[in-house]
């Protein structure tokens, strides 16, 4: 038996091979220190003290199906939350629950996407998209996104990218994987272009309420009241609750020609026939709540502390650089690859697992060209971040490739 030919270019190197040669290190006995995944509460960040009892108190409701799109008073929660920070008309039969914002992803590719047909995703994206588009049999087209310029868009560059194929354009913002927090020139400028070639934007925002230093989120929606816009978040980060899997996404703006696709979207929902209804049952609360981590973001807490030490310590290291990240968990930071001599990113992640027990994520997981970046969760306690930075110094003081 073989895999279908639409998976032959479909991949997720966050929890690909060099992961799983992780799985087979620690069989051996071998401990791994895990920066592949943002999984807050693997790293002893714990979710509100009451989810557990919120789930006793509704286990009878828990036992049932929900409707498809999932409890009207957990809709009514999420229409309420996203209509108050500026998305215009969300509303109940608009919003449809998922097993986590991954689930909702390809969901809604699955129901937009004939063949060839192509989407706008972020060079770096976070490679779920670029999957999803693919296994639907779509094109991913990738934009770039400026190191320079602090990782924003590069507006002119997605705008020749556009062709007659063109559906949509995703955005994802605050970022995974640079941790960049789009401006709402950028944010304005994006909504410009989809509005004059008629796309549907596609906004991840999942780290909306995962800022640090001061910073705001502007929802995509909230710029856009005339352009058809699904906006997707969760609980997953900002809860640290990604075991639940309880995730979201509002359809929102011009809705009056996407009649067709809600209907594509509403079958596919039914043929899933519910997202999980004990996590649903959390989303209230928590919504109530939603600035729950904010003790961490803050200075003196412990994943501002954790983002400090990651970004000196990436920086003090001869041959690395990096854009300091200003949302979300992440770090991607940047190989002088001439001076380090490393041609292979993948080959420089898979070693530096072998020897140092540390495993990374290569930059062209994330539909970064060039061999130069990788990225570095930093989620873990601060003596732990700062024993990786040793890690890594000593490794690429010796390591070439050639």
């Amino acid at each position: 038996m073989v895999r279908s030919n639409r998976m032959r270019n479909v991949t997720y190197d966050i929890r690909g091979p060099i992961a799983a040669e992780a799985g087979r290190m620690e069989a051996q006995g071998i401990p791994i220190i895990k920066l592949n995944t943002g999984n807050p509460a693997a790293f002893g960040f714990a979710p509100p003290a009451n989810f557990p009892d919120i789930l006793r108190e509704n286990r009878q409701l828990n036992a049932a199906y929900s409707d498809s799109k999932g409890l009207l008073p957990v809709r009514e929660a999420i229409a309420a939350y996203e209509n108050g920070i500026g998305i215009p008309g969300a509303d109940v039969e608009r919003v449809f629950t998922g097993n986590g914002v991954s689930e909702l992803i390809s969901l809604s590719m699955q129901a937009l996407l004939n063949e060839g047909d192509e989407v706008l995703i972020p060079s770096p994206d976070y490679p779920l998209w670029t999957a999803a588009v693919r296994l639907f049999a779509g094109k991913a087209v990738h934009y770039i996104c400026d190191e320079r310029a602090d990782w924003n868009p590069d507006l002119g560059a997605m705008r020749k990218l556009i062709t007659p194929r063109t559906k949509a354009i995703v955005v994802i913002s605050p970022n995974n994987p640079t941790g960049a927090v789009y401006p709402d020139e950028i944010l304005q400028g994006i909504c410009d272009i989809a509005r004059e070639h008629n796309l549907l934007l596609l906004s991840d925002e999942i780290y909306d309420r995962v800022l640090m230093d001061g910073e705001t989120h502007t929802p995509l929606a909230s710029l856009a009241p005339d352009c058809p816009v699904i906006t997707y978040n969760g609980l997953s980060k900002s809860h640290q609750l990604c075991g639940y899997r309880c995730g979201w996404m509002v359809v929102s703006g011009q809705t009056s020609e996407m009649d067709d696709y809600l209907e594509g979207l509403n079958v596919l929902a039914s043929m899933r026939l519910c997202s999980n209804v004990p996590a649903q049952a959390v989303i209230p609360a928590a919504l109530a709540d939603p600035h729950y981590a904010r003790s961490h973001l803050e200075p003196g807490g412990r994943l501002y502390r954790q983002r400090e030490i990651a970004y000196t310590g990436v920086c003090s290291i001869p041959g690395l650089s990096a854009v300091k990240p200003r949302a979300a968990m992440y770090m991607f930071p940047k190989m002088d690859i001439k001076k380090l001599r490393i041609e292979d990113d993948e080959k420089f992640v898979l070693d530096f697992l072998r020897e140092k027990h540390v495993l990374l994520t290569h930059g062209r997981g994330y539909h970064w060209e060039a061999p130069d970046h990788f990225r570095l969760v930093y989620l873990p306690e601060p003596e732990v971040i700062a024993d990786v930075m040793e890690r890594l110094g000593d490794f690429l003081e010796t390591y070439r490739q050639f």
